[in-house]
């Protein structure tokens, strides 16, 4: 995968970094963010990791709904410059520059807030008031399942109509499943238009306007079971959700299509072992069917063999001279077994790696080298970034 012919080109607005939990994606997309912005792009890159460690990594003390500027090194050149031999220059302040620098900026998801800016977009004042106080809200917004996937969605259509990025990078959330950012707006779209929330609403509309009486009566054993103070939360959202739906449900749709645009890429991110890989090939399948752009797969953590005297050495053969030597040379018997499980351990993602290719010939794959510890600086994040475009092969 070229990276840097994808973050170069102006015609890339977005970038969905997305994969499995755990697989490296808040990293990967912070690193492709601040490598943009190195080679003259005004970024934004937002994330929904709860574990802040978008915020540490660039030396920020905290991020929030708001995307907020990092302060960059002064000057930078974009590590290997640019296609064109021209290496781009940052401002100090993260701020725009003069003569094609690049900015970035950075924020985290709070989806109670962002779902509270859709409510008031869409709502009449008193309208929304009611419905950000009701106690259904409270929780439909802040713990319902597919709630973070949808709003993350939201937040992205809100940056980009603004315009103030021409790229922006989105790390998706850490759900158990990669396909839960493409399928939960879906699935709480059709919750909000279920026929239990409809059979909710109020006497006298939709699709139960003619029960009259025997709508209170179902009504009244549905509050036997569930509660009539949580019944009466829930009748009392759905009335003053009613008016709101159409446009939640517009704009979930036109976020979607802006998934599916030409200036849209996905990067799917995984790790070399089979729970991740075979993720990331769910998802890469599913990409196909929707007809969404991939850019290609990032493996994380992998463990090229090193070059040198003995590299060529296989497994068989460096476990064969350990038992030999077993009783006269200790450390070379350690060599030599440290050899073999690393041998293994290759021999073994390459085979994952050859596997995913041959299900999926046309997906373009990048590795990026495990490091001796985590990402914590702007530093480390451009050494991911020079790995991901390929500066250390």
């Amino acid at each position: 995968m070229d990276v840097d012919a994808l973050i170069d080109d102006p015609g890339t607005k977005i970038v969905v970094c997305c994969g499995a939990g755990g697989v490296g994606k808040t990293t990967t997309a912070a690193a492709l963010a601040l490598r943009a912005a190195e080679r003259g792009r005004r970024t934004v890159v937002i994330t929904v990791d709860p574990a802040r460690r978008l915020a540490q990594s660039m030396g920020l003390e905290e991020l929030d709904n708001t995307p907020r500027p990092v302060p960059l090194p002064r000057p930078v050149t974009a590590g290997g410059g640019s296609r064109d031999g021209q290496a781009a220059r940052v401002s100090g302040d993260g701020q725009d520059g003069q003569d094609g620098q690049g900015s970035l900026h950075a924020m985290m998801l709070d989806m109670k807030r962002t779902f509270d800016e859709v409510v008031r977009e869409h709502a009449d004042p008193e309208r929304a008031r009611q419905i950000l106080a009701n106690p259904f809200y409270q929780t439909l917004s802040t713990s319902f399942s597919g709630t973070q996937e949808y709003m993350a969605m939201e937040k992205l259509g809100q940056l980009r109509q603004s315009g103030e990025w021409d790229l922006i990078v989105v790390d998706t959330p850490p759900s158990r499943s990669a396909l839960d950012f493409l399928d939960a707006p879906k699935r709480l779209g059709r919750f909000l238009d279920g026929r239990l929330i409809r059979f909710l609403g109020p006497a006298g509309s939709g699709t139960f306007r003619l029960l009259g009486a025997g709508m209170n009566m179902v009504g009244s054993v549905v509050g036997k079971i569930v509660g009539t103070r949580f019944l009466n939360d829930l009748r009392s959202f759905v009335a003053a959700f009613d008016t709101v739906f159409g446009g939640f449900q517009e704009r979930a749709e036109r976020t979607y299509r802006l998934l599916r645009a030409p200036g849209t890429a996905f990067v799917v991110v995984a790790v070399p072992d089979s729970d991740a890989m075979r993720e990331a090939s769910f998802f890469v399948k599913r990409l196909a069917e929707d007809a969404m752009p991939l850019a290609g797969l990032v493996v994380n953590r992998t463990h090229p063999l090193p070059t040198g005297p003995g590299a060529d050495l296989s497994a068989e053969w460096a476990s064969t001279a350990a038992d030999t030597l077993a009783d006269t040379h200790p450390l070379a018997v350690a060599a030599l077994r440290s050899h073999a499980e690393r041998v293994r351990r290759r021999e073994r993602e390459l085979w994952l790696l050859e596997r995913m290719t041959s299900t999926h010939p046309d997906t373009r794959v990048t590795e990026v080298a495990a490091r001796p510890e985590d990402v914590h600086d702007l530093v480390g994040l451009r050494e991911i970034g020079s790995a991901l475009a390929g500066d250390e092969r």
